[in-house]
């Protein structure tokens, strides 16, 4: 895995949003309150250690990684339309099968929606929309990889946000939220 990561907190707006990267780029990103669960979930998965970003030594290959993508995560955390292309990210410890969705899921642009179904058959699995789902709540990197902009398949919300520190409202309201400032309006469920 990485020798070390590098971590910073970025204003998520109503909760910290905190963002990690190794050398090959970032590897977490999420709102997170709580900064020791952060790193203590990021040294875990990683099996690295952590250095926070101001800690960093010049020309820290895993510190540039973070510094590239502040900007573009700082937008995107103000509403902005920014593209995320650019954005390296590392995923390397992710199964095969996360890797594949997710990066499908990278390819659904801002202001369009695709259905857990749409991107199993994207990647050759038409019968998997639940395990799209599953990798969905496995995404490390919320918002570089638009895990908001993926929708049930009869139109509606669908689950968003994996095991966070936030229930499961909370967590749909925020992708709806994301979802409505891309101009896209998805109803929930039963609404």
């Amino acid at each position: 895995m990485a020798d070390h990561v590098v971590t910073a907190t970025l204003d998520g707006g109503g909760a910290p949003f905190r963002i990690a990267a190794t050398s090959r780029g970032i590897a977490a990103a999420a709102w997170q309150p709580d900064a020791d669960a952060f790193a203590d979930e990021v040294r875990a998965r990683l099996h690295a250690p952590i250095v926070a970003l101001d800690e960093a030594s010049t020309g820290d290959p895993a510190a540039a990684a973070l510094q590239r993508a502040i900007p573009v995560l700082e937008a995107l955390l103000r509403g902005g339309r920014v593209d995320t292309d650019d954005v390296a990210t590392d995923l390397l410890d992710r199964p095969r099968w996360d890797q594949a969705v997710l990066g499908e899921v990278r390819r659904v642009t801002w202001g369009t929606t695709a259905s857990y179904g749409d991107i199993a058959r994207r990647i050759g699995a038409p019968r998997a929309a639940r395990a799209v789902g599953g990798a969905l709540g496995r995404n490390p990197v919320s918002l570089i990889i638009p895990c908001h902009r993926i929708i049930a398949g009869d139109g509606t919300l669908g689950g968003y946000g994996g095991t966070g520190w936030i229930d499961r409202d909370r967590q749909r309201s925020r992708k709806e939220a994301l979802l409505l400032r891309e101009g896209v309006t998805v109803r929930r469920r039963g609404g």
